[in-house]
């Protein structure tokens, strides 16, 4: 009986000694990945023109619809396009502006441009305090008529300087889409 009580004794002391330790460090902050449920790419024919908007909007985020993905018209061949992006969280009202946090954590950020087809060079417009490129405003260059895809992923803390490719980048993805385009 002795055993037992010394036993419980023991049980209760040790869990004072574990309820008083030392909670002086605070944890890291975690800096949480961006929901993003619109993004929006606007295309600007240098030298005047109609500007072309690639959008996808997933309102249901992880949910089982399907992102509604829209072009607004073709491309003219053998042009150049001033590319733009804005990134929104429709599920909070009113919606919040997410490219404010990805300007605001440039250096935590970049957009990864893959395409194929007819276009002939993407180049990035914009760079962070260290010098590498965000891509959320960048130069878009079209070939000759015909068919085309644009794919633009948003990585989260990728690694930087990189290739410019997926694979280099790393990080994790906060937002990707392709875009089916048409070059006239």
């Amino acid at each position: 009986m002795k055993y037992i009580k010394f036993l419980s004794i023991l049980a209760l002391t040790g869990s004072l000694f574990v309820a008083c330790s030392d909670d002086d460090d605070a944890p890291a902050p975690v800096n949480e990945e961006e929901v993003i449920t619109t993004m929006t790419v606007t295309l600007s024919p240098q030298g005047g023109g109609t500007d072309i908007t690639l959008q996808t909007r997933d309102l249901d985020g992880d949910g089982p619809d399907a992102p509604v993905v829209t072009v607004s018209g073709d491309l003219a061949a053998n042009t150049t396009y001033d590319g733009s992006i804005v990134l929104l969280n429709e599920t909070e009202t009113p919606p919040e502006n997410v490219t404010e946090e990805v300007e605001a954590e440039d250096d935590e950020h970049q957009f990864i441009f893959v395409t194929t087809g007819n276009i002939a060079s993407v180049e990035y417009d914009d760079e962070d305090g260290d010098g590498n490129p965000v891509g959320l405003s960048f130069d878009l260059t079209t070939g000759d008529a015909g068919a085309a895809t644009l794919s633009v992923t948003l990585r989260h803390e990728p690694t930087k300087p990189n290739d410019g490719t997926l694979a280099g980048a790393g990080g994790e993805t906060d937002i990707t889409e392709t875009f089916d385009l048409t070059i006239q």
